[in-house]
């Protein structure tokens, strides 16, 4: 019979690295992985992996992902080791172990508790997953939606891991194994130490670039695999961004074969009924004539704004490119391109191709690319230049992903378009669960708009216009 203690360290080390994997293992299934790890034990490494896929693969597909990572824990098992015994194993004596086993101890106890997350970060493996959990990462996690945003939510999720702290408390603890060790025994077991943070560190780099390749991979994964039109903008190639072209074009034509439907039966105007019944009333019915009545409708104006920063390249060009396909739908159609300033490029789109007129925009000969997003400058340049020729027949439309980059978000602006226009409305390239987190203004912007879209595919995007053109 194993020891239950050791036993038990093991299986917390594999399924965390298992939930690390992308695999969803709730407390329950736990507890029934942990009695079919110890009905089997560990001698035979072929019915452990077995009765423990039984309870943590839910498809086949899943299950090559399964057995490479535990292939992978089984190889390498550094995270099974206790930091102390690793700090052994770097040749620190008992004693010096010892000294710094009870330095954490009475830190631990104390009424700070400034060794708590040190002490998780330190000893990684489970304990790092447990603060990840308290960390919610089942919130953070769907927020993602390219690698472009990993390096900001890991810096947000290493804050709220307390990593801040953790090497404050680092600090102190140092000058302590200095003062009890001596200057080079104390300053290099603090550097082990520190150099055990960094790792804990990458463990959660990785951690998130893991999840976000698994989640990627399920999506794509299986007999069908997820559809072009609902595959986010910022997981396209090369070839499935051409294919989503044609689509919005195609798109952009229905649309405009369901305007010229509409005119058509605009001029021919809807029955009116009641003076139809009071003609056929004169002559008893005989005979029946349909009167009908022809309302006029203007077509309405369009303007368009859109954040061509890096974050929402993808989703912006595709916005454009409907926007040039289907610009008849309205009166007049005004674009506009902007990251820290705002610049109009009607004009461009309406004497150059698409392709040629996009390629301008995105490679700075309208606004400098260069620059990080500056909402508040934008909106606030916009209201003056451009407020006064908005009014009851325009329609205003904001593609962004409303991250301000922490200045000021001059959210008020919207307040004053939004009084003038016929219609506000938001597409933002960002799922509401990261709305909340950093530098985002939407939930500041959306309550300002008439409406609000998530556009993070083709489909989204279908939603999205189709609303636009019902608003008019």
């Amino acid at each position: 019979m194993p020891d239950t203690r050791a036993l038990t360290r093991l299986f917390d080390e594999l399924l965390w690295r298992l939930r690390r994997g992308g695999f969803r293992i709730p407390t329950a299934e736990a507890l029934d992985a942990l009695r079919a790890v110890r009905a089997v034990g560990l001698e035979d490494r072929w019915a452990l992996a077995e009765s423990l896929a039984a309870v943590v693969v839910e498809r086949a597909s899943d299950r090559s992902r399964f057995d490479r990572i535990f292939d992978d824990f089984f190889a390498r098992g550094t995270h099974a080791v206790p930091l102390l015994d690793r700090l052994r194993g770097l040749g620190f004596s008992p004693e010096e172990v010892s000294a710094l086993r009870d330095e954490l101890e009475r830190l631990a106890t104390s009424a700070s508790g400034d060794a708590e997350h040190l002490g998780a970060l330190l000893e990684r493996g489970a304990e790092l997953d447990r603060l990840l959990a308290l960390a919610g990462m089942s919130r953070t996690l769907p927020s993602i939606q390219s690698s472009i945003q990993l390096g900001f939510v890991t810096y947000r999720v290493l804050g709220e891991l307390g990593v801040g702290r953790a090497e404050a408390t680092l600090a102190r603890l140092r000058g302590y194994l200095r003062e009890a060790l001596g200057e080079a025994r104390g300053t290099a077991l603090a550097d082990a130490l520190r150099a055990e943070l960094a790792r804990a560190e990458g463990d959660v780099r990785a951690y998130l670039t893991d999840r976000l390749a698994a989640r990627v991979e399920e999506e794509n994964a299986g007999p069908h695999p997820r559809r072009l039109d609902t595959k986010a903008f910022t997981s396209l190639g090369d070839v499935e961004m051409e294919e989503a072209k044609r689509a919005v074009r195609a798109f952009a034509e229905r649309l405009r074969g369901a305007e010229r439907v509409r005119v058509r039966r605009a001029r021919r105007g809807r029955v009116h009924l009641s003076r139809t019944m009071r003609r056929a009333m004169r002559t008893g019915g005989v005979p029946f004539v349909l009167l009908r009545a022809r309302r006029r409708r203007d077509k309405p104006r369009l303007m368009l704004l859109c954040d061509i920063s890096d974050s929402v390249r993808a989703a912006a060009r595709f916005m454009l490119e409907l926007v040039y396909a289907a610009q008849d739908l309205f009166d007049e159609t005004r674009s506009f391109v902007f990251v820290s300033e705002i610049a109009e490029t009607t004009r461009l789109f309406a004497s150059q191709p698409v392709t040629i007129a996009l390629g301008q925009a995105y490679g700075g000969g309208v606004v400098s690319v260069a620059a990080n997003s500056n909402y508040g400058r934008v909106l606030r340049s916009f209201e003056k230049d451009h407020l006064g020729e908005v009014d009851r027949r325009t329609t205003v439309v904001i593609l962004g992903d409303g991250r301000t980059n922490y200045h000021d978000d001059a959210s008020e602006v919207l307040d004053r378009i939004r009084a003038r226009a016929r219609a506000l409305v938001w597409l933002c390239p960002e799922s509401r669960a990261g709305w909340l987190l950093g530098d985002s203004a939407m939930n500041r912007y959306a309550p300002k708009c008439t409406a609000v879209f998530e556009a993070l595919s083709v489909r989204d995007l279908e939603v999205a216009a189709r609303k636009v053109v019902a608003l008019r």
